[in-house]
């Protein structure tokens, strides 16, 4: 029996400060500011109009502040509330000796310096990490997809210091976020990592498709079953992100379709990041994913599969909150023996302990919980 198993298990030993998984509102004007600072840095040329909002955004993420004088000044702290301005070579701004004056952009161009605007971290909760091991312990995944890692040292680290070396093979391939919350993948011994390729740059016409990554690793089974395991973590719903999630359900369709037209067994899992509307309607912008007659079978479709008492992975698990999936192709179907929605580690944003799951006793508060997702879990019998 081979049990595949998918966990957004958000970080584990630092993430971002603008992460707060107790009000994602508060730092999701931080992270849209970030990003368009990150964004506008890249231009050969900046005009007027853009130094001007490149300081509005470093005063809004926290590198500026207003001074008693009311003027735009650098930050003076060891430890900023959001972010840092990375500053590596060439000059980027200048601070008027008199405080009364604002400080000035000089940078004209990207040719003028090199650096970038980079979120401030904070340690996870020790108490929630320890959760979170205990949840990887518990549901005991054969080959274990997990979003959300900081690095590939990272998770080593968690592997030898938390799962005392559960895994033999972990791997995680920098993808296009620079927030530090990449995906990887753990396979237990006899249960050996061959190809790997990324799709880092694969594109459209609109240009870079995965937010991350979506890493293509060929797992070989003790029996000798070759399977092709693609993790991903598509766009985020902040800012909607409809259409950034469809063009990469397209795009991961794509690849489904060119492998299992050579009959290669396929799994496609990870934090998709769009519910369902109902039980039997599909995510609207995934329907690529979900067709009928497509290549794939979601594990929510396969008998035996039980969901518990709520039917989604993420928070409070309503239908809408259905973020994590596996999909299996056509091949893998008759292998299918059983699945389930592992919850005992997720306590949510409310104050209260849930009561629609059992959750650890050690867990007394909601900064305690493992993460803010449930582990999807399937059984295979290969």
């Amino acid at each position: 029996m081979v049990t595949v198993a998918s966990y957004n298990l958000e970080n584990l030993f630092a993430r971002p400060k603008a992460f707060d998984p107790l009000d994602w509102s508060a730092g999701e004007p931080i992270v849209r500011a970030y990003g368009e600072f990150n964004s506008l840095i890249t231009d050969d040329t900046y005009t007027g109009a853009d130094r001007d909002r490149m300081r509005e955004l470093l005063l809004e993420v926290g590198v500026y502040y207003r001074n008693i004088h009311n003027a735009i000044r650098r930050r003076p702290s060891p430890t900023p509330a959001w972010a840092w301005l990375r500053k590596n070579r060439g000059t980027f701004d200048r601070q008027p000796r008199d405080p009364t004056n604002n400080v000035e952009i000089t940078a004209t161009g990207r040719g003028d310096w090199i650096g970038w605007l980079e979120l401030a971290t904070e340690p996870t909760d020790e108490i929630g990490t320890r959760m979170t091991a205990r949840v990887i312990t518990d549901v005991d995944a054969d080959i274990l997809a997990v979003v959300e890692a900081e690095d590939r040292p990272a998770l080593v680290r968690f592997n030898h210091e938390m799962l005392d070396g559960h895994y033999r093979h972990v791997m995680l391939v920098d993808g296009n976020d620079e927030r530090g919350i990449d995906v990887g993948i753990m396979t237990k011994p006899g249960f050996p990592i061959g190809t790997i390729r990324s799709h880092v740059d694969t594109e459209d016409h609109l240009g870079t498709i995965f937010s991350r990554d979506c890493p293509q690793y060929e797992v070989t089974t003790p029996t000798g079953t070759v399977l092709h395991v693609l993790v991903n973590h598509f766009k985020s719903q902040s800012g909607g992100g409809g259409n950034k999630r469809r063009r990469q359900a397209d795009a991961v369709r794509d690849i489904t379709d060119r492998l299992t037209a050579t009959g290669e067994h396929v799994i496609v899992l990870g934090d998709l990041n769009e519910g369902q509307p109902t039980l039997d309607e599909p995510p609207e912008n995934l329907t690529a994913l979900f067709a009928p007659g497509g290549p794939l079978v979601s594990c929510y479709d396969l008998d035996g599969f039980d969901t518990g008492d709520r039917p989604g992975t993420f928070d409070t698990c309503s239908i809408r909150n259905r973020l994590d999936y596996i999909l299996i192709s056509h091949s893998l179907v008759p292998a299918f023996t059983g699945g389930t929605v592992f919850r005992t580690g997720l306590w949510g944003t409310r104050k209260t302990r849930p009561t629609a799951w059992d959750t650890y006793p050690d867990m007394t508060a909601n900064i305690h919980q493992a993460s803010d997702h449930a582990v999807v879990v399937i059984d295979l019998d290969l």
